[in-house]
């Protein structure tokens, strides 16, 4: 007896489940009970199973799919090392090429000095394959189709196989290699290898129609043109040793010019993409509504701040970040709505994917930590914030006396700390200029940027500025102040005095800063950051850590924040976490790198 039952109700999926016309064809006949008992499970099974099972294809074939780039990018710089190899070893690699049918790179080159750099040129391109350039993809391509063709010409072996190969996979891996380049660079390094070969191209043919007349050995425009033509194709003159000793040094001079040429214009090429036009004012009014509605970091009032780069997401989100070479410096958390976050996140790392951009975010918060694991960055505990609880912060006792003291002193000396509200006078703030710029001759590598503020006129004029005037009215040393949040947190940027001070003055305006903004109902005040090496020295901690720690000793000529920890400490703040996160701990050296310019102000070039 056949069942009725609608058969469009069969959702099954033919990727999954190919035997369902079998399945078909037995319930036709009459078998309908048990394939529709069948049929129930397996719906089941594909409600609560597919998603996983769809999850694992998807992980299985991005795995593969990055093994298969690496693997090329392997063997490219495989290709390098035997060219290099063969200079240093060259009875062993005579055999090698007897054994194989021909050179690794299919042409026949007899100069030691053209090989090298040849190989050095396929190290570049293998970095730029394992960055999943698309200009690195298509000149390996190139390169491995004219290597085939010389190949076939001489003869094919072994090695000409293996070079198919490597065509072919990179063939099924083009949608791989999705990383831009520098568009500007790109064109500059075309215009000047193309320059560069013609003006050698011309000189060349030049000087040997000079030298076959000097010689009595005249040579035609045809002659002499296939002959440079020839050595330009191999970088190499065979006839070199038969011509006078300026005509060798002519010669030489004009390869040099194109392997400078060559060289340069592969780093143009291959360049990652450098941001050319600053973000907007609307943007900067965007991302001020944000940080208004959503900022939570002691970091977060920055993100307005010209010198910052902007990745919006359509949650509402925004990212402050400056790029330096490969380096991506993002500002803080993402701010805006917390479900947002962790989407926000792999998106910025996909944009930065695209623009060959190494990821990185400075002044994390620890609640954000598994947004980035998730996204496969590293967090690392790198950093303290120095959180002052105002509520409890007092004059009195005797731990307090490191502060009091100079507090007391001053105060008694007729020293003063008056709040002057924004928008500021022109000739108070050319007095602030002038602290500033007194500070400043102090300072190893002058005005600091990115994760602090720098003194500018429009900035400074429209702050709530703190600033100690001496008995005689003298501006001494001043602090502007920045809201994080409205009546619960608030810290100060700048913190500026001059070089001839009285003993405790800095003492004495931080104390007033915090008795200031109790005063007007604030919770906390944060009053800045230190390094991992400054607190809980004899704790054991990760290779990550001790890394970090050793290279951020090349940030500490810059701002000593050993130093300010212990300064801080005596205002006995909450020392509250705060962490980096990176891709891994070969990227540590680029972070630091990249923290360094970014915080120096160095033009991204």
């Amino acid at each position: 007896m056949l069942l009725e039952y609608n058969h469009d109700r069969l959702h099954l999926d033919l990727f999954i489940f190919p035997l369902h016309q079998v399945y078909l064809m037995v319930h036709i006949q009459g078998e309908g009970v048990f394939w529709i008992i069948i049929h129930f499970y397996y719906q089941k099974f594909m409600e609560n199973e597919k998603p996983a099972l769809l999850k694992t294809v998807s992980k299985t074939r991005i795995q593969l799919d990055a093994w298969g780039v690496r693997l090329v990018s392997i063997l490219i710089g495989v290709m390098g090392a035997i060219n290099i190899i063969s200079v240093f070893l060259p009875t062993f690699m005579r055999r090698l090429v007897l054994l194989a049918g021909a050179t690794p790179t299919g042409v026949q080159l007899v100069s030691s000095l053209t090989i090298v750099l040849g190989g050095f040129a396929l190290f570049l391109l293998a970095n730029s394959l394992w960055r999943r350039k698309q200009a690195g993809w298509i000149l390996t391509l190139l390169l491995l189709l004219i290597t085939t063709m010389a190949q076939l010409l001489n003869g094919p072996g072994i090695i000409t196989g293996l070079v198919v190969g490597l065509i072919i996979l990179l063939l099924l891996l083009r949608r791989s290699f999705d990383a831009y380049s520098d568009a500007p660079s790109v064109r500059q390094g075309v215009l000047v290898l193309a320059s560069a070969l013609l003006l050698a191209l011309a000189s060349g043919v030049t000087g040997f129609t000079l030298e076959g007349i000097y010689s009595h050995q005249p040579v035609n425009f045809l002659g002499a043109f296939s002959h440079m033509l020839t050595s330009l194709a191999s970088f190499y003159d065979p006839n070199m040793k038969q011509v006078s000793g300026f005509s060798q040094y002519y010669s030489s001079s004009i390869f040099v010019i194109g392997f400078a040429a060559l060289g340069f214009s592969l780093l143009m090429i291959l360049r990652p993409v450098v941001i050319h036009v600053p973000a907007t004012a609307e943007e900067r009014r965007r991302v001020a509504e944000i940080v208004t509605k959503y900022g939570r970091s002691v970091v977060a009032p920055l993100a307005v701040f010209n010198d910052k780069h902007y990745f919006f997401s359509p949650g509402g989100t925004v990212i402050a970040y400056a790029v330096r070479g490969r380096g991506a410096m993002a500002l803080g958390d993402p701010i805006g709505p917390s479900e947002d976050a962790a989407a926000t996140i792999s998106a910025f790392k996909d944009f930065c994917a695209q623009n060959d951009w190494q990821p990185f975010f400075l002044g994390v918060l620890p609640d954000r930590l598994q947004d980035y694991r998730s996204n496969g960055l590293t967090p690392l505990h790198a950093f303290f914030e120095a959180v002052v609880p105002l509520d409890s912060f007092s004059l009195e006792g005797h731990q307090n006396s490191g502060f009091r003291k100079p507090y007391n002193k001053l105060a008694n000396l007729g020293y003063q700390v008056k709040l002057h509200v924004p928008p500021l006078e022109d000739k108070f703030l050319h007095e602030l200029r002038m602290v500033n710029n007194d500070w400043l001759s102090t300072r190893v590598g002058g005005e600091k940027y990115f994760c602090v503020g720098w003194f500018n006129d429009d900035y400074i004029r429209n702050c709530p500025v703190l600033a100690v005037h001496t008995p005689n009215g003298k501006v001494t040393a001043f602090t502007n102040l920045l809201v994080i949040k409205p009546k619960i947190e608030i810290t100060s940027d700048l913190v500026r005095y001059n070089q001839k001070l009285e003993n405790g003055t800095m003492e004495f305006l931080i104390v007033s800063m915090l008795l200031w903004a109790r005063s007007q109902g604030y919770e906390t005040f944060s009053l800045t950051g230190s390094t991992y090496s400054g607190k809980k020295k004899k704790q054991k901690i990760s290779l990550e850590v001790k890394t970090l720690d050793v290279l951020s000793a090349l940030i500490n000529p810059f701002v000593n924040l050993k130093g300010l920890f212990a300064f801080y400490d005596k205002f006995h703040p909450r020392w509250d976490p705060l962490y980096v996160a990176f891709p891994g701990i070969t990227s540590l050296p680029l972070f630091l790198l990249t923290l360094i310019r970014v915080y120096s102000g160095k033009d991204p070039v």
